[in-house]
């Protein structure tokens, strides 16, 4: 089994996050006897820290970054055992929400569950599956409404969008869709897909993380601003920033400096009303109210 890349030190970036920043996408992993690896997962940790290893590395993270708020989103390493994330939210405290991994057949007292325990949403990874369906987070919406939690999702805006653009105006609970949609930089802003994304972040029906650049294209990562800028234009008050720390199955991208990502996005996003309702405003209404 090939082992995850342990991330670089953290490093300054140019302009720290505001006070009350959240960093809204980040993933805590341990040693392998830490806790118990999906076997359907595709790598393991990174060898060296254990559980308490990797927290110091993560609030060093936040610290050189300037944030003090964070979402732990649940990894798959872990399949559907959520322990790693609950224990990092009890670690870390009343400033931390994470979002968790359940299959189809979850039942009320799971999501219960989630909602007395600082978890905020149920994820679905449309791009490379997983263990929850579309159908499935569909049929748990109104109970993931009831309870105050949403969806987040990572999807290809660019081939799967389309499918299901009426069923997310139609969800009862909010959406999150990470990494701009992880479009085909390629095609330009004006790919239907992407299209798509903007007008559903236009008119408040989904929010989106601009998050994993690096994913996306290489360091500066400024073939993205066209695409982060279009989405701030689309709805400010529907977008949120991530680091994807620790940057986790890497595939063919190139591990990125976290700095470097936040660096972008003042970048990308130049005006300091915008700055302020992505990185502090929107995070407390979404994940903190």
């Amino acid at each position: 089994m090939p082992h995850a890349t342990l991330p670089p030190p953290a490093t300054a970036p140019q302009t720290k996050a505001p006070a009350g920043a959240c960093d809204t996408h980040v993933h805590l992993v341990g040693a392998p006897a830490d806790f118990p690896l999906w076997e359907g997962r595709v790598e393991d940790p990174a060898p060296g820290p254990d559980f308490q290893g990797y927290l110091d590395l993560y609030r060093t993270h936040l610290d050189t970054l300037g944030f003090t708020r964070g979402v732990i989103v649940h990894s798959i390493l872990y399949g559907a055992d959520n322990s790693v994330t609950f224990a990092t939210l009890r670690e870390m405290g009343r400033n931390f929400k994470g979002v968790g991994l359940l299959p189809d057949t979850a039942t009320m007292a799971d999501l219960d569950h989630f909602a007395t325990n600082q978890m905020a949403a149920l994820r679905l990874n449309y791009v490379h599956g997983g263990i929850l369906t579309w159908e499935g987070a569909r049929k748990l919406a109104p109970a993931l409404a009831d309870r105050g939690l949403h969806i987040q999702m990572l999807l290809n805006a660019h081939k799967h969008i389309a499918d299901i653009a009426a069923d997310i105006v139609a969800l009862p609970c909010p959406l999150v869709i990470d990494h701009l949609g992880w479009p085909d930089l390629s095609a330009g802003i004006n790919e239907p897909g992407f299209q798509t994304l903007l007008r559903l972040v236009g008119t408040g029906r989904a929010y989106v993380k601009l998050s994993a650049l690096y994913r996306l294209c290489d360091a500066p990562y400024d073939t993205a601003d066209a695409h982060v800028a279009a989405l701030v234009a689309a709805n400010p008050a529907r977008c949120l920033w991530g680091s994807d720390w620790p940057h986790l199955m890497l595939a063919d991208a190139k591990m990125p400096h976290a700095s470097a990502l936040l660096d972008a996005f003042h970048r990308a996003v130049p005006d300091p009303d915008h700055r302020q309702q992505i990185l502090v405003t929107n995070p407390d209404t979404l994940f903190f109210r």
